[in-house]
């Protein structure tokens, strides 16, 4: 998520102005404050104290396993698409090649075309990879808008727009996690006060816990999960880049914004992780490490992948490649074998013995002149005459 966009909506919200945002995203602010007081009202019942820190960073907890158990559909559309993305990048770097250099319309159109219809053909296109963090986007501002809210809502002894009333509200904001940090206090706000020593600590371990979270998650992508051949491409270049730029971002986070929210990003980046590596593992890229690293384990149980992917017995396997290979060797036998062109030059040479070799086998065999016979009625060769 964009940190200076949110940033700033933070901004827009704290100076008293109209809230666009907060008005677009009314409804899902209103099922956010549903599951996250869904969770207290669960944990109070269990025994927790109603305003202990510890039952509301559980509620956030609880907040992220059902936002992001929603959206693993989407998560796994997206890992799709972009391994397919880095799959066709040496296709795609063969045909800009093709066009290198080329400005004219009907060149740009051809590669146009040439393009699209790699992605026609893989089931893939850029767009699809970002779709499904644009879906993600409205629930993120959503989310952050409604714990970053807290500290203003209880200051005006005021509640959300849904569930999370005034009561709550106050609790949420006197909350603070192991009995020192204020779930509403930032690394801004905290640093220099005599109190705030604790409270910048915990802060700063979940900024690097974050870091290192967001570095190992990309870094599975890029190191198990990628073939031999997108490994070259100019994409890969490009996440071995954004394997360090992207984490730091989390830097801006970890200092303005409100540890509630830091500790919904942290356990939230802690879900792409696991969710990431459980995909790795049984959804690998064909030819990458992570999908070698499969069928050996497959191979020790006694099973193997079929050609649809799915998971059968070694001797099931054995026996489709054995008939895939019949297959193949019945098919090339029966294809027609290929003409090597002929030159005009050559052509004309061959046409007339081409045209003598059809009339040989219906010519007929010449008369031969039987010998002349001799007084007694034998024939004899011919003597020459002297």
């Amino acid at each position: 998520m964009p940190v200076d966009l949110v940033l700033a909506t933070a901004a827009a919200q704290s100076s008293g102005g109209f809230d666009l945002l907060g008005t677009i995203l009314w409804p899902l602010k209103w099922l956010v404050e549903l599951v996250l007081v869904s969770w207290h009202s669960l944990l109070t019942l269990v025994g927790f104290a109603s305003d202990s820190g510890a039952a509301w960073v559980l509620s956030i907890v609880g907040l992220v396993i059902v936002v992001r158990g929603a959206l693993i559909p989407l998560f796994v559309k997206q890992i799709k698409s972009q391994r397919k993305m880095m799959e066709i990048a040496p296709e795609l770097r063969k045909v800009q090649e093709k066009y290198r250099g080329k400005k004219d319309q009907l060149s740009r159109e051809a590669m146009s075309r040439e393009t699209m219809a790699l992605y026609k053909k893989h089931g893939t296109n850029p767009v699809s990879g970002c779709l499904p963090l644009l879906v993600q986007m409205p629930i993120f501002f959503s989310l952050f808008s409604v714990l970053n809210d807290v500290a203003k809502h209880a200051n005006l002894s005021t509640g959300g727009v849904g569930l999370l009333n005034a009561e709550l509200t106050a609790e949420f904001y006197n909350a603070k996690l192991f009995g020192v940090a204020s779930l509403h206090e930032t690394l801004m706000g905290a640093w220099g006060q005599p109190d705030g020593t604790l409270t910048v600590i915990i802060l700063l371990v979940l900024v690097v816990l974050m870091i290192a979270s967001q570095f190992f998650t990309q870094l599975q992508i890029i190191s198990k999960n990628l073939s031999p051949e997108a490994k070259t491409g100019q994409a890969y270049q490009m996440q071995r880049i954004m394997l360090y730029i992207l984490p730091l971002g989390f830097i801006f986070s970890g200092v303005f914004f409100p540890l509630g929210v830091v500790m919904y990003w942290f356990v939230s980046n802690l879900w792409t992780m696991v969710q990431q590596f459980l995909v790795i593992r049984n959804l690998p890229t064909p030819g990458s490490e992570a999908a070698k690293a499969r069928e050996e384990r497959l191979a020790r149980k006694g099973k193997a992948l079929d050609s649809n992917g799915k998971i059968i017995s070694l001797e099931k396997y054995q026996a489709e490649q054995a008939r895939l290979l019949e297959e193949a060797e019945r098919k090339r036998a029966e294809a027609p074998k290929r003409q090597q062109p002929v030159g005009k030059q050559r052509a004309k040479k061959q046409a007339p013995k081409q045209q003598g070799s059809k009339q040989q086998p219906g010519k007929q065999p010449a008369k031969q002149t039987p010998p002349p016979k001799n007084e007694s009625g034998d024939q004899s060769p011919a003597t020459p005459s002297a």
